[in-house]
């Protein structure tokens, strides 16, 4: 009984001082009551008589090994520190009548333990009803008239059933220093109640969660008001006692074009920011009341409305030096010749196309040389031109006659289907006639296997 007292007078001191400390944010302190299990066999003790487990040998086997008091057996109380570390006094009473798998004579076991714990959820995340921890520690157990310092070393978790009530489990590791008590596992389950937290302005949120503690507000905003109830905190709003859209900071739009009624220069027509909220039906950067073609967009220079091409050639009226005769951007909209450098661009092109073997269809990597070829004919709209198809001596005359016919129309073929007038563009085979290379040689032949244009006289 005297061991009793000291150790229960312990542990009040032990707990009074833990008052300049904080157990959870919100409830910064808990009590826990519950049962114990003192377990000496799975330690790999050589002062166990008899048989003694290794480490965590039939660590469960409760029949056999767990020393059980089927009553209250031991209480705590914590204090939350901070960044997930709190401190814990606890005080465990036992009867010991088992030590490995030797028979005891009702030892009284009584330990007072302090713990710094860590919670997990720190690391991994809040889970709000799972709360594991670790502990590190140490105390002092009595076994009868023994007596032994410990260093203690632990894991446990609560169940959370609500905000202040949880089920509690843990399993701690008691090493002893010099003394007759073996090391044991000692395991405990009970009942842990948190409380003590502090919600100034009533409204459910604890002060260390209110973003406005002495202002009645909502959870979802931290415990702050809106007063409009459009779903944006008092202190955001730019208009906090009328109901608008979050994207407007809480100010309302009439009209629905994004501009807050307040900044709106036209609020109920829908418009555009760059014009002030007004509208620009055509898009043309001038607001409709200003623009002689409201529907069609145009150039301030010519008061909202398109400027004119006259001869289709894609210059406009008011740049085109020849309004009346097609003509490319790069002339001035007027019609030009290809020089002698274009049309020998445009035969570097020609020659470079690709055919499948024996056949008029074009290899993948062909189409970008077309593309090229394409651009350039349409650079010179009033030209006209003559695609050659040329091959090499391989196969009679005749079947590479027809080749080269065939090969020079799908050209032909592709800058149609491409925009180029077909009345602008002739075609030719030659076959093998008009070799440019040998054809005793790979590269000779490639070489004559190719395509040309010239100018239409």
């Amino acid at each position: 009984m005297k061991h009793l007292k000291v150790a229960i007078l312990a542990l009040f001191l032990i707990a009074g001082l833990s008052n300049v400390n904080a157990q959870d944010k919100n409830n910064p302190w808990a009590i826990g009551i519950g049962v114990n299990a003192v377990d000496f066999y799975p330690t790999n003790s050589n002062r166990i008589i008899g048989n003694g487990g290794s480490w965590f040998n039939e660590f469960f086997n409760a029949g056999d090994h767990y020393n059980i008091l089927p009553s209250v057996s031991k209480i705590t109380v914590g204090k939350y520190l901070a960044d997930g570390f709190s401190i814990e006094a606890a005080g465990t009473l036992n009867k010991i009548t088992k030590i490995g798998d030797n028979d005891a004579s009702d030892l009284t076991y009584f330990g007072l333990d302090g713990a710094l714990k860590y919670d997990l959820n720190s690391l991994v995340g809040e889970t709000a009803w799972f709360d594991p921890y670790v502990s590190v520690g140490g105390g002092y157990t009595w076994l009868d008239n023994m007596g032994a310092g410990t260093f203690n070393g632990g894991l446990g978790f609560n169940v959370w059933f609500s905000d202040n009530i949880g089920l509690n489990l843990e399993s701690k590791y008691k090493h002893t220093f010099e003394s007759n008590i073996i090391q044991h596992f000692q395991h405990s389950v009970g009942f842990v109640f948190k409380f003590g937290g502090t919600d100034t302005d009533g409204d459910g949120i604890y002060d260390k969660d209110d973003a406005c503690p002495d202002v009645f507000g909502l959870a979802i905003f931290n415990g702050c008001p809106d007063s409009d109830g459009d779903g944006i905190i008092d202190s955001k709003d730019d208009c906090p006692t009328v109901f608008g859209l979050a994207e407007l900071n809480g100010c309302p739009d009439a009209d629905g074009d994004g501009i807050a009624d307040k900044d709106d220069a036209c609020p109920n027509e829908k418009g555009t920011k760059a014009n002030k909220g007004c509208p620009d039906t055509d898009g043309d950067g001038i607001v409709d009341k200003d623009d002689a073609c409201p529907t069609v967009a145009g150039p301030a220079a010519n008061k909202g409305c398109p400027w004119p091409d006259t001869d289709g050639d894609g210059v406009t009226d008011n740049v085109d030096k020849c309004p009346t005769v097609a003509g490319p951007a790069s002339n001035d909209g007027c019609p030009v010749a290809p020089t002698v450098e274009v049309m020998a661009t445009l035969n570097e092109y020609a020659r470079t196309i690709l055919f499948d073997n024996g056949k008029a269809t074009f290899h993948k990597e062909s189409i970008d040389i077309l593309k090229a070829m394409t651009a350039i004919f349409k650079d010179y709209p009033q030209a006209d031109f003559v695609i050659a198809g040329h091959t090499d001596s391989v196969g009679s005359d005749k079947s590479n006659q027809l080749l080269s016919e065939r090969r020079a129309a799908a050209v032909r073929d592709y800058l149609i289907s491409n925009g180029i007038n077909a009345d602008r563009l002739t075609t030719v085979g030659f076959g093998e006639s008009k070799p440019i290379d040998t054809n005793k040689t790979a590269a000779g032949r490639h070489n004559n296997r190719r395509t040309e244009v010239t100018l239409k006289k």
